[in-house]
């Protein structure tokens, strides 16, 4: 089967969309960069794409809260084309802002059926500022409690740079976790150096700087409930490489970074 083929879709404002094209491309993929005007000319154009990812960036300037404008685009003028591409057998990932874009949009947390979006006028989860306030950058070691998402199959742990103002979950009812629990939607969790696969189920938020912006249950990133959708505040394009890691010379690290494996995956999917 020939390699599949990636829908980078970049707004104003967005600023990682070359990196995560190459990330793609790195794995096997074929990205093109492409502009949500140009969707929104011509939203067909979408089921040329096997995979749609939405990166990271500050779309829109982030002017009205982030990922607001840019999810509102995807909501109001190109449901029926992004609900046609989810009910396929297709992937979708959303990295920080994109994560943003999903859950405002409402592609994330999803709802019962496959392709239906998230009823925003009683959504149940939101991404908010971070509890200290302002723009954090730093890296995470992050645990996965769930098997269900294609783009984290068999990895349990990794660490990841993050770069976010507005990364933090935030629940209208405790029920919400527990449900997402259920479903196996909670996709990555902020982690302790040292915490192994074993304590991810402990929803005690942990201190700064291990979740570094108070995100409940420890949250850093969400999956829809058929496990082909996946939105995360770190950056796996951004370490692609090991010498990107600041510590690759303390450490000898060599070859790929762990963050490609997420885009392996993807590709590996369609194979």
């Amino acid at each position: 089967m020939s390699s599949p083929r990636i829908c980078v879709l970049r707004a104003p404002g967005t600023n990682c969309d070359i990196e995560t094209a190459f990330a793609f491309e790195r794995a096997g993929g074929l990205p093109e960069r492409v502009h949500l005007f140009r969707l929104l000319e011509t939203p067909q154009m979408l089921q040329q794409f096997q995979i749609l990812c939405i990166p990271g960036g500050f779309s829109y300037g982030d002017d009205i809260g982030a990922g607001v404008v840019f999810g509102s685009q995807l909501r109001g003028h190109l449901a029926d084309a992004i609900g046609e591409f989810l009910q396929s057998d297709k992937l979708a990932l959303g990295i920080c802002n994109g994560f943003q874009v999903l859950m405002k949009s409402g592609i994330l947390p999803g709802s019962s059926e496959a392709g239906q979006l998230s009823d925003l006028a009683h959504a149940e989860a939101t991404l908010t500022w971070n509890n200290n306030g302002h723009y954090t950058a730093r890296w995470v070691n992050l645990v996965i409690p769930s098997t269900n998402n294609v783009f984290l199959k068999g990895i349990e742990s990794i660490e990841l740079p993050i770069a976010h103002a507005e990364g933090r979950i935030a629940v209208s009812h405790p029920d919400v976790i527990d449900r997402w629990q259920e479903t196996g939607q909670i996709a990555l969790k902020y982690a302790e150096r040292d915490e192994s696969k074993a304590g991810t189920d402990s929803f005690e938020t942990l201190p700064y700087p291990s979740n570094p912006n108070g995100s409940i249950a420890n949250i850093a990133g969400l999956s829809d409930r058929t496990g082909r959708i996946l939105g995360l505040m770190p950056h796996p394009e951004r370490f692609i490489d090991a010498t990107q890691h600041p510590q690759w010379t303390r450490r000898r690290l060599t070859g790929d970074g762990d963050g490609l494996r997420l885009f392996r995956n993807s590709i590996e999917y369609f194979a």
